[in-house]
């Protein structure tokens, strides 16, 4: 009889921990890994925010955030299958479809790129892209959205590909050291190297889009730009945890669009201010329409942004490109 009872004690301590272990694993977040083409960028603001507010946790989900110089890096490891995810630019989801590979943006941050072309002080003689002719242009990384917009804008002002060089030079202190050494004259950035380089008076603005009206101007149209974008295979076959990483999003994005520059600041690193706090919150201030409410594609968007890479990318010009299959307004919709 001892032993008998003994042995019931067994199995159902055996059960108890059976169940704690089971209870353990469901309750285990879902990992992800994403990578972002300059995570202290204001463009992509978003993510280290989602992590800063907690909302990553709160949907049961442990999000790794990498950190890669251009967006055009991001986009390889995420081809390679080393990350689920990348925060960069939407125009990478249609330029990869005339490759043959289907990437699709399922959370839209933005609704224009927030990017300047600035001129260094070194070259008053520059007024225009025009004058860019035969000039060495920075970008973030070659095969980047950056490199994307300059070569758009360079041939919409009549010069042709081949008569301007693009050159890599990431952002923050190494773009504004190639800038200083004239290695670049012009180049193409976000915030917050473009407040830095305006405040000491090294470079001025030739384009500005950062406001949905001046990238109508410069664009001639919406141009959806920072987004979460996910190989199409991989969010058909984890739809559960997509939708988790939209509702932080989408809960980010209403926090970005219901709080001051200042109060979205609190929240950042303290290293992504510079050492200028205050001009940190100035540019956001300025540059915080550029963001959608609830992370849904603009109306319009995705043809502006066909549009543009048909105007100089021969990978794009004349190609079919389905741009349905290049975003997804699904999850951010039925986010909670």
């Amino acid at each position: 009889m001892k032993n008998s009872l003994n042995l019931n004690r067994l199995f159902q301590a055996m059960g108890l921990a059976a169940i704690v272990l089971v209870s353990s694993s469901a309750m285990a977040a879902d990992k992800v890994t994403i990578v972002i083409g300059g995570y202290e960028k204001h463009i992509y603001l978003p993510a280290k925010l989602a992590e800063g507010l907690g909302y990553f946790k709160a949907e049961g989900l442990d999000v790794e955030l990498l950190n890669e110089a251009a967006g055009v890096d991001a986009e390889n490891e995420m081809l390679a299958g080393a990350v689920q995810g990348v925060v960069g630019f939407y125009d990478h989801c249609v330029d990869l479809q005339t490759k043959g590979k289907y990437v699709e943006s399922v959370v839209q941050f933005s609704q224009a790129p927030g990017e300047v072309e600035l001129v260094s002080n070194k070259h008053p003689e520059i007024k225009s892209m025009a004058d860019l002719r035969g000039k060495s242009l920075g970008v973030t990384g070659l095969g980047s959205s950056t490199n994307f917009l300059t070569q758009y804008l360079m041939v919409k002002s009549g010069v042709p590909l081949g008569e301007f060089s693009t050159l890599p030079v990431g952002a923050g202190t190494t773009f504004i050291a190639a800038m200083q050494q004239d290695k670049i004259q012009a180049g193409m950035t976000t915030e917050p190297t473009i407040s830095r380089l305006l405040k000491t008076g090294e470079a001025r603005v030739l384009i500005d889009m950062r406001s949905i009206e001046k990238t109508k101007q410069a664009l001639g149209g919406t141009y959806p730009a920072a987004s979460l974008y996910m190989a199409t295979d991989w969010v058909e076959k984890n739809r559960p945890t997509v939708q988790k990483l939209a509702n932080a999003f989408v809960k980010t994005l209403k926090f970005i669009n219901t709080h001051s520059a200042a109060e979205i600041t609190e929240k950042m690193p303290k290293g992504f201010y510079v050492a200028d706090k205050e001009g940190y919150i100035k540019a956001l201030a300025d540059g915080k329409s550029m963001f959608t409410p609830d992370g849904v594609m603009p109306a319009g968007g995705p043809e502006t942004v066909l549009a543009v890479l048909s105007g100089f990318s021969k990978n794009v010009k004349g190609k079919t490109v389905d741009l349905s299959k290049t975003y997804t307004t699904e999850f951010v919709k039925n986010a909670k």
